[in-house]
């Protein structure tokens, strides 16, 4: 196996921002006891990725270089290691590493795969672990329900997205910031949006004293951080600290302003995917990447501006021996509103006849002849 499969994975063997990624061909990784070999097909990203590769609190997040990097995916099995008995080869799966899921093929212990559904995208499936499991976490354990209101940064992105939605379905009133560009996004999932920037507090103080407005006459009872750097905010707020979560601002935790929230377990995965694939919760994906195009990824992640979530799609990878290659631009986006001249096309005449021997359509070509002859003589 070995030597009929060429690994391609994204490493990083310095701190600094996405301009250190690069993708380099690694051994192609045997499974172990209890594991399998996934295909890659679809990665999600998440922020937690970026603050671990500038080196954010090394002591939270060690790194050995030449780092891996990456946590959920979703793909086809092509092999199976000893002691493996849940699933078998061409199974479709989705589930989560430690890291390094940023790769064409990855051993994963099984424990950490749930089939995938098929209605799921690959793209969804690969995305959901971080964001789903993270956001499942958060509304459960704070118990939210009908007389919650819950403020969500970046709640346009992957993980503030499923949070806004697992929360109204409680029946809470959710305030979510992102950019002004997004607000109508978040409207749609019965968001009340409000912009990034300073002041936050005191704009949401403003809903709370207006009794005609949704967000009115009550005050704010839990504070989800998925931006970083907003605790104090939630404080103002008087949020108890108890109810103020977060997943980047470690120095909040550490001086115990904010409670540290964690991805879930497989069976959270489970719930999450369930609500997905009934369309009870959706997961929009923003934009879809090649391997090779990876620091753009990352680049497009920490605008913090996406609706949803960022994907590589590795089957798009620019190596040799790909099958597939995709444009630099989408074919939408070129041909999008432009207009393109073409001869009249009459559809009977491009279909094939499927039953008898196509004199009905012999018959309709001459009736239509003779029409056009009559029109030019009486033209004349």
């Amino acid at each position: 196996m070995e030597h009929t499969l060429r690994t391609h994975a994204v490493r990083f063997a310095e701190f600094g921002g996405p301009e250190v990624l690069e993708v380099v061909e690694v051994p192609t990784p045997q499974p172990g006891e209890g594991e399998v070999l996934v295909e890659v097909f679809a990665t999600g990203l998440n922020p937690v990725e970026s603050a671990i590769r500038r080196g954010d609190h090394p002591e939270r997040w060690p790194v050995e270089f030449p780092s891996p990097q990456g946590r959920d995916l979703a793909g086809v099995v092509v092999a199976v290691g000893p002691g493996a008995q849940q699933f078998s080869r061409g199974d479709e799966v989705m589930g989560y590493v430690d890291r390094g899921a940023q790769a064409t093929y990855v051993a994963v212990p099984e424990r950490q795969l749930l089939p995938k559904p098929p209605s799921l995208t690959w793209e969804v499936a690969g995305s959901l672990y971080v964001a789903g499991t993270t956001a499942w976490t958060a509304v459960e354990g704070l118990g939210l329900g009908p007389s919650d209101e819950v403020v969500i940064t970046a709640a346009a992105g992957g993980v503030g997205c499923l949070a806004a939605q697992f929360a109204r379905m409680k029946g809470a009133t959710v305030i979510g910031t992102c950019a002004e560009m997004r607000f109508d996004f978040l409207r749609q999932f019965g968001v009340i949006p409000m912009e990034y920037g300073p002041g936050l507090a005191d704009r949401v103080r403003v809903l709370g004293d207006d009794p005609n407005h949704p967000a009115g006459g009550r005050p704010v009872s839990a504070f989800l951080d998925f931006l970083g750097g907003q605790t104090h905010e939630a404080i103002k707020l008087g949020v108890p600290r108890s109810r103020i979560l977060t997943i980047l601002d470690w120095d909040a935790v550490k001086g115990s302003d904010a409670v540290e929230l964690y991805p879930g377990d497989v069976v959270a995965l489970g719930r999450v995917a369930a609500l997905v694939a009934a369309r009870r919760a959706r997961l929009p994906i923003a934009d879809i990447f090649p391997l090779d195009s990876i620091a753009d990824a990352y680049r497009a992640l920490d605008r913090r501006e996406a609706p949803g979530k960022i994907v590589l799609g590795l089957r798009v990878v620019d190596y040799p021996g790909q099958k597939v290659k995709e444009p630099a631009i989408k074919e939408q986006d070129v041909t999008l509103g432009v207009p393109t001249p073409h001869a009249h096309l009459d559809v009977e005449e491009a279909v094939p006849p499927a039953i008898g021997d196509g004199s009905v359509r012999r018959r309709h070509r001459e009736e239509r002849e003779r029409a056009r002859l009559a029109e030019e003589s009486s033209d004349e």
